[in-house]
């Protein structure tokens, strides 16, 4: 298995319509995440040049968003298998400590994903649901007028409150990938060593072996 592990063939990661999606999302995302920074402070205001401008800004906010939901639905559920947590997670959650200092060999083997991205996952789709949901809720030029005032507030607080999280969501989910050397260019080619496969994703290098039928 060692040998196997620093093999010269790469091992396919992400396949093509994952990292198609993922940087749809991406794009949405920034899109998404700058217009409404600049809608919800005049400090940040300066945003709004990346949609064309404050007017612009307040008008393609809300699709961009949906665009952002349409390519997140079909992603959240083909990753959805991949990040259900299992009892070798939790352990790894208890070694945080050495999750930190890159203590891998410590470690218990771990799928695809490890505990930190599986929990970041499920506060996205959580943070997506609530953006959507309180997203229309505030959309003044369809939706708005047909709630209470109340009711709109509300929604106004819960979609800032959710778009902040996801924002420190996904600082946290790039600080992670730039600190693990290869994980952008995996998202990138779709591709890793199998020596990055065995360090990082150990559990999830054997099935691939496995399914591969070499052993």
């Amino acid at each position: 298995m060692a040998d196997k592990s620093h093999g010269p063939d790469l091992i396919l990661r992400h396949e093509p319509r994952d990292r198609v999606l993922h940087w749809l999302i991406v794009i949405a995302f920034v899109g998404a995440a700058a217009s409404g920074m600049a809608l919800f402070h005049p400090a940040l205001y300066w945003l709004s040049n990346l949609l064309g401008g404050g007017r612009w800004s307040v008008i393609l906010h809300p699709f961009v968003g949906i665009a952002m939901m349409l390519f997140w639905v079909p992603f959240a559920r083909m990753a959805w298998s991949e990040n259900r947590l299992q009892p070798y997670d939790r352990r790894w959650l208890s070694q945080i400590g050495d999750v930190v200092a890159n203590r891998d060999d410590r470690l218990p083997d771990i799928g695809k994903y490890n505990a930190g991205q599986k929990l970041l996952y499920y506060v996205m789709v959580a943070c997506m649901i609530v953006l959507l949901l309180s997203g229309i809720v505030i959309w003044r030029r369809y939706f708005a007028a047909s709630f209470p005032i109340g009711v709109v507030r509300l929604a106004g607080v819960a979609h800032a409150v959710a778009a902040f999280v996801l924002v420190l969501g996904i600082v946290v989910h790039v600080s992670a990938a730039v600190w693990v050397k290869g994980s952008i260019s995996s998202m990138m080619g779709g591709k890793v060593t199998p020596g990055w496969a065995w360090k990082h994703h150990r559990l999830w290098f054997r099935e691939r072996i496995r399914s591969q039928g070499t052993r």
